[in-house]
């Protein structure tokens, strides 16, 4: 049972999608740093219990599956200040350890607001001259008469996704 559910939230369903969503989503955001670490300290980051603490528009994610992780792996996640819960899935989790290459993709299952058709991120970390590459993907459909509003929603979200960059970055910049 999902964190949504069992808090006896609204649940609305969002549908699955494939990695290519990533790139024709109404709404997409990307974006691509280096920081000053090793691929592999920063796929731990990413990867560990209560990750994402550093964002400040993220209240919370917990996952929900035991590790290790991979596909299948489920975790939920509370937005700032707590209004918004969502219980996502992963479909993709590929490691290469040997070549400093990790990603993994997931999709949200339920929110407890409505307005949402699908909804998912995209992490890949690379290895770069210094450090490692980062890749940071955002794919929105939104649902009903928000979809109507799709075109408007991308410079809106803009700022929420430069927040998080901005973050992110200060967050690996402490290593």
């Amino acid at each position: 049972m999902n964190a949504i559910r069992k808090a006896n939230m609204p649940a609305y369903p969002l549908e699955p999608f494939a990695l290519d969503f990533f790139d024709i989503a109404p709404v997409t955001h990307r974006f691509s740093v280096n920081l000053p670490v090793s691929p592999a300290t920063a796929w731990s980051e990413l990867t560990r219990q209560n990750t994402l603490d550093w964002c400040r528009i993220i209240k919370s994610i917990t996952f929900t599956s035991p590790a290790p992780y991979g596909v299948g792996t489920t975790r939920s996640a509370e937005l700032a200040p707590g209004y918004v819960k969502l219980s996502e899935k992963f479909f993709c989790w590929d490691e290469d350890p040997d070549a400093g290459r990790y990603r993994n993709a997931f999709y949200v299952e339920q929110a407890n607001v409505p307005g949402l058709k699908a909804f998912g991120e995209l992490t890949e970390v690379e290895p770069a001259p210094i450090g490692c590459r980062f890749t940071w993907s955002f794919a929105i459909e939104l649902a009903g008469v928000m979809a109507k509003t799709s075109k408007f929603a991308n410079p809106v979200s803009a700022k929420t996704f430069a927040t998080i960059e901005t973050d992110t970055v200060k967050h690996f910049s402490k290593f």
